[in-house]
């Protein structure tokens, strides 16, 4: 099979952007927030876990600490306490206590609004940043690449590298900025419905005729980085 030229793989990108549009047009977080900081929290929760999962142990959680002030005094093990159905609730407790003393003590109060500064946050990495940005302030700075999208993006050859932190990068090299905004959320609802890790919807699947790997996705692949180095700094 000849090499894809990167000028063909932007345009196979944009059509997959363009056919994930018409799929899932007002596609919208799964995870429930109603705040910035409580966005923080959630998406900070949600590392190596199910947003399924964040959901059930945010309600008691933010009525509890509903805010950085609040959550700021919390004791660490009262909230593992609360979130202790969940992946690394030890080590996500102490986050959100130390990101939300930040917040107050840096911030002024408020989630900050840029990458550099979000990223500061303890638990806070890149990914968190992006969907933060994007979801509470309406500001594209990048795309969130996590596992669904990280797979989807190894499937389809746009990228070969071994960490989402770098497939970011390739992504953002072909696909059109102003293309950015929905691929998290539209990657993962076609990685839910269709192009699963296991036994993806090759039969059907609406991206057959562009997809490289149709008929011979084998599985989810795997960042070299460990889950203890993901999940503090996801």
């Amino acid at each position: 099979m000849p090499r894809e030229s990167k000028r063909a793989k932007r345009e196979r990108a944009t059509e997959i952007c363009r056919r994930m549009g018409e799929l899932y047009p007002h596609v919208e977080s799964a995870l429930n927030f109603t705040t910035p900081f409580t966005m923080v929290i959630c998406v900070l929760l949600s590392a190596q876990t199910t947003d399924v999962a964040v959901n059930k142990v945010t309600p008691e959680l933010f009525s509890r600490w509903p805010d950085a002030e609040h959550m700021a005094q919390a004791n660490p093990a009262e909230i593992a306490e609360v979130i202790r159905s969940i992946g690394f609730y030890r080590t996500k407790s102490v986050h959100c206590v130390e990101a939300s003393q930040m917040i107050l003590s840096e911030f002024g109060g408020e989630v900050p609004r840029t990458m550099k500064e979000l990223t500061r946050l303890p638990g806070v990495g890149r990914k968190t940043a992006n969907i933060v940005l994007n979801k509470a302030f309406g500001i594209v700075e990048g795309i969130a690449v996590d596992t669904h999208v990280f797979r989807l993006a190894t499937r389809w050859k746009l990228t070969n590298k071994p960490t989402p932190l770098q497939a970011e990068q390739d992504l953002l090299d072909i696909i059109p900025q102003e293309l950015w905004e929905p691929v998290n959320e539209q990657w993962i609802h076609f990685g839910r419905d269709t192009c699963r890790a296991q036994n993806p919807l090759c039969d059907g699947c609406p991206l057959a005729d562009i997809c490289p790997s149709f008929g011979k996705a084998n599985g989810n692949p795997k960042p070299r980085a460990s889950k203890t180095a993901r999940t503090k700094r996801a």
